[in-house]
């Protein structure tokens, strides 16, 4: 006789339905996150595309003004390039005001950068290390609720005195389905986490690589002008 997932949900005790319910935000808050974080990330990727067609000649005339209001433009918001050259370029731009040694604005560039890319991946990472934690507990929690629901089978059998595996096969059979729902909702937190994780060392890479190619420009501009 085979049951429907509402009828053996029904049959649950309280903890076993509990866990179910658990699992069930668990998946929810998965599915939430990792659509949320894919949006963002798309959105940093294509902008930073165009921002960086349109910078690279400011930065080869060393047009620092034009290239932090274009980076600071809100067309740019979401884009993790622009985080970065904006903060470059404000503390270059900054010290060359403060007429600080050459030396100096290039190595204050060099830390507002750093800066800037370490608060960007700590954004990019947001809600991705509670990913892993789903991904790894989620098992747990559905097999505490299995084992409560084998507990239940049994006594269930101890009461009506009826004995056999076929007297317990349907409260297994219902019990083992928070095992089952944990190991899904898991499968789903890590490849968001793996996914996500990838990404973002994408973008930190291009990070650096933006912010290198910044101070080479003006490195290079100011050994011309010299």
């Amino acid at each position: 006789m085979q049951f429907s997932f509402t009828e053996m949900f029904e049959s649950m005790g309280l903890i076993a339905k509990t866990v179910v319910f658990i699992l069930l935000l668990f998946s929810v808050y998965a599915f939430a996150c990792g659509i949320e974080r894919i949006i963002v990330f798309s959105k940093a990727k294509k902008q930073s595309r165009i921002l960086l067609k349109f910078i690279s000649k400011l930065w080869q005339e060393g047009k620092i003004e034009e290239s932090i209001k274009l980076s600071s433009d809100k067309k740019f918001k979401n884009s993790h390039l622009a985080k970065v050259i904006v903060a470059g370029l404000n503390e270059l731009k900054f010290q060359q005001d403060s007429d600080a040694p050459y030396v100096e604005q290039v190595e204050s560039a060099k830390r507002a950068i750093e800066r800037a890319t370490i608060k960007g991946v700590q954004e990019f990472r947001r809600g991705i290390n509670a990913l892993a934690t789903v991904g790894s507990t989620a098992p747990f929690v559905g097999l505490f609720g299995t084992v409560f629901g084998i507990i239940n089978a049994f006594q269930s059998m101890s009461v009506s005195g009826s004995g056999g595996i076929g007297a317990v096969a349907a409260g297994i059979s219902e019990a083992l389905i928070t095992t089952g729902l944990g190991i899904g909702v898991a499968v789903i937190a890590v490849w968001f986490f793996n996914s996500l994780l990838n990404k973002i060392d994408v973008f930190t890479g291009e990070m650096s690589n933006a912010s290198s190619e910044l101070i080479d420009h003006f490195i290079k501009l100011k050994n011309r002008g010299a």
